[in-house]
């Protein structure tokens, strides 16, 4: 695959780009083509896939949809919109960088999320490992993929913002777009930032920091993993209760 200056991805890299503090990107996290017309209609410029919420709109836990059927939702998201998808596609399902890359170019994908967690274990990969991995994936890609890449140190017990910024420095040295350290404490954004050698991306969760309080934080990017879904989900169960009750919608 060839380098490209035009195109979906370079339209998401250059979101990116000249944020202000208080104006992070925020892409909401779409589980299916309906969810992602209503955000697209809304007016944002970009959207992201989250693993989670895919997963449950297919009837999988999450980390258990088979990469045939998740390719295939991805597709029906981009399909749905004319804005940027960057799609979650965990650790990458064992797939080739080659396969991998091109599996998210067929479905469509301006980019993609890959986590340092190796799922058959639940153990942080080794980190110069990943970086070979991140590596691969953009010599397939070249520009044609704006490369998310993500660490799960916060999320598997290793609290330091030190063990998170070495494998943020491998990470970008292989080629990565963009930092994702999930469940980052909010408190730890300003120094991870100030610290880490590309743009962060934060999760924004239900009762934590608003996307613009993690924007001045130092996050760059904001998504909501399946915080989206089970929000849509929540409200679904209160018009059930409603219809039940015999109170209409």
């Amino acid at each position: 695959m060839t380098d490209t200056d035009t195109g979906p991805a370079a339209a998401l890299r250059a979101l990116h780009r000249d944020r202000r503090p208080d104006d992070p990107l925020i892409l909401p996290t779409v589980w299916d083509a309906a969810s992602a017309r209503v955000f697209a209609d809304a007016g944002f410029p970009a959207l992201a896939t989250p693993s989670a919420g895919i997963a449950a709109s297919l009837g999988y836990a999450d980390g258990e949809t088979p990469a045939d059927e998740m390719f295939a939702a991805i597709a029906r998201i981009v399909r749905a919109v004319d804005v940027p998808v960057t799609a979650d596609v965990e650790a990458g399902y064992g797939l080739s960088a080659g396969e991998l890359v091109g599996r998210l170019a067929e479905a469509g994908a301006a980019g993609c999320n890959l986590e340092d967690s190796d799922h058959a274990t639940g153990a942080l990969r080794d980190p110069q490992e990943q970086a070979d991995r991140l590596a691969a994936v953009r010599a397939e890609a070249g520009d044609a993929l704006v490369l998310n890449a993500r660490i799960d140190t916060f999320l598997r017990g290793e609290a330091s913002p030190d063990a998170a910024l070495v494998r943020a420095r491998h990470y970008a040295a292989a080629g990565a777009d963009c930092l994702y350290p999930i469940l980052a404490p909010p408190e730890l954004l300003p120094e991870l930032a100030a610290a880490a050698p590309l743009p962060l991306n934060a999760l924004a969760r239900a009762g934590g920091p608003s996307p613009r309080e993690l924007g001045a934080r130092g996050a760059t990017r904001i998504t909501f993993g399946g915080g989206l879904h089970r929000a849509a989900t929540t409200a679904l169960s209160a018009l059930a209760e409603r219809l039940r009750d015999g109170s209409g919608i």
